[in-house]
């Protein structure tokens, strides 16, 4: 049995992490965390991770960039605990912490928890290596209107994973209207829309000499992200220091 807690267990995301875990035998939340510490009944709930009476082998985190070093040193004083980072908007200073504390921590750290997701990663990396420079590339990604981060993690780790092919040589570009040029070959354009309920869509777009090639994902339900980041929890239970991502799922 993997014991959880969780952090952010108040909004939609922990709702949905919540609601997944009751379906499954596997795993139990005993304690959430939440700037707004509203007890459901289901379990107690904290205001902050230090007041956490409860123990468990995973802490899963879908609340803010802001709580990543209190996990982290969590996890520190609380041998064994691995943690299953979900929340999107790191930063590269906290990106590279994270980096850092799996030398000595067990983390799970994806920028999205969908299995789709991530097939469609490989799939844009296979595109790329077969087309190259030959071919445009721009990602285009839209989530609802109560999303603060853009360009959604998602569209970065996909941008990453093609600038991986291309040898870390491309430029991203974000903003069209600030620049008054033709578009260069080292560029990956990367675009955001938000509106209504969106919970999110990615378009990867190959525009070559007269022809397009587009590959895309669209997610139906949070319940996507919150399955990936429960069968991680579970997957991350004993395990040994190291950053673990998706990869090992599939």
């Amino acid at each position: 049995m993997t014991h959880i807690i969780l952090c952010g267990c108040n909004g939609k995301m922990g709702a949905a992490v919540q609601n997944f875990v009751n379906q499954r035998e596997d795993c139990q939340i005993v304690a959430g965390v939440d700037i707004s510490p509203a007890d459901t009944g289901a379990f107690p709930v904290y205001s902050s991770l230090n007041d956490v009476k409860e123990t468990a082998e995973v802490v899963v985190d879908f609340s803010h960039p802001t709580a990543l070093s209190s996990i982290l040193n969590y996890c520190r004083s609380h041998s064994g605990t691995a943690a299953v980072l979900c929340t999107t908007g790191y930063s590269q200073e906290q990106t590279k912490e994270i980096q850092d504390a799996s030398k000595e921590l067990p983390l799970f750290y994806s920028r999205n928890m969908s299995l789709g997701v991530n097939l469609l990663i490989e799939l844009a990396k296979k595109a790329e290596a077969v087309l190259g420079d030959a071919f445009d590339v721009e990602i285009v990604e839209m989530h609802h209107n109560q999303k603060i981060d853009a360009p959604s993690g998602t569209a970065l780790m996909i941008a990453d994973a093609i600038n991986q092919v291309r040898g870390d040589g491309m430029n991203y570009v974000y903003d069209r209207h600030s620049q008054r040029k033709k578009r260069e070959k080292k560029e990956i354009g990367l675009h955001s829309v938000r509106g209504g309920t969106i919970v999110g869509e990615h378009q990867v777009i190959f525009a070559g000499q007269s022809e397009v090639i587009t590959l895309s994902h669209s997610a139906q339900s949070k319940e996507l992200f919150a399955a990936g980041a429960v069968n991680a929890a579970v997957y991350m239970t004993g395990k040994e220091p190291g950053l673990y991502d998706m990869s090992h799922l599939v």
